[in-house]
């Protein structure tokens, strides 16, 4: 047996992630499942199992329909994934607006029956006190301002959010309010950079921008966006890579060679064992 203990790896949590306020930009990603988890974790600070995965991966027209228990059965996938980052679950759409207690009660199943880090909560203007009453519990939270895709049903589209005196007001008030009723973090989403600049330097929480300029202290994208499993893309999203195109060619190969007999071929081919010589 080897003397030499086997090295684990200490994921990050909350506190790490509130100390780097000012600091090394935060890299975050979404992720919904193990394997893609698995390759993104040693790369990301933060992987958020994001309500976008109604629209993503399971087609979806908005995130409104998303349930509790689909947010907790890709929470539990991306744990198995995952070693480092921290991982923090999406709140989705009804499980948390309907007074302290029912957040909190949903909030807690999410954390027991996935084990992540934490939660996220779509920060409206009713949202801190809840905040406030679930990180006073032990459940620590991230915020989002700006365009919250939750209320998409009221805005009628993802409207960039902030290009009006009295939006930039609202929006910077409730980062601050965010911010001071506990979140270890506010994501900022879709607004100029001018006002991401201002709640960046505004709140003593980090600040993970989508679609909110570099000035925030991290960056978060939807992972099918970055790699381009999509003809259509939101303009703050930079492609890193083309996998629609790499998996259209790839499927088009097999297609090809399952039709002309060309697979599979003798090494993908399993056959019978010979007699062994008398």
């Amino acid at each position: 047996m080897s003397s030499q203990k086997q090295e684990t790896v200490r994921r990050l949590a909350a506190p790490d992630i509130r100390a780097r306020k000012g600091g090394e930009p935060l890299v975050c990603l979404t992720a919904y499942d193990a394997p893609t988890a698995a390759i993104l974790d040693p790369h990301c600070d933060v992987l958020l199992v994001g309500d976008s995965v109604g629209m993503v991966v399971h087609g979806l027209p908005n995130t409104v329909g998303v349930t509790l228990e689909m947010m907790i059965l890709h929470g539990q996938a991306v744990m198995r994934g995952s070693k480092r980052a921290m991982v923090v679950i999406d709140m989705p759409f009804g499980s948390y607006e309907g007074g302290k207690e029912q957040a909190y009660e949903n909030c807690a199943r999410v954390m027991k029956e996935t084990g992540a880090q934490g939660v996220k909560l779509e920060s409206g203007p009713t949202v801190a006190e809840t905040i406030a009453y679930l990180v006073q519990r032990g459940i620590p939270v991230m915020g989002h301002v700006g365009l919250r895709p939750q209320a998409v049903l009221t805005d009628g589209a993802f409207k960039a959010k902030g290009r009006t005196d009295e939006e930039r007001l609202r929006v910077m008030s409730e980062a601050e309010a965010t911010a001071d009723a506990g979140a270890f973090a506010v994501v900022v989403e879709g607004v100029a950079e001018g006002l991401a600049r201002d709640i960046t330097a505004a709140i003593d929480k980090p600040t993970i921008g989508i679609g909110a300029s570099a000035a925030c202290d991290g960056q978060i994208l939807v992972v099918s966006d970055m790699l381009g499993l999509f003809d259509w893309t939101p303009k703050f999203v930079r492609r890193y890579a083309d996998l629609k195109g790499e998996i259209d060619r790839a499927v088009a190969d097999y297609a090809h060679d399952v039709r002309e007999r060309r697979f599979p071929a003798e090494v993908e081919t399993y056959f019978s064992k010979k007699p062994a010589a008398s």
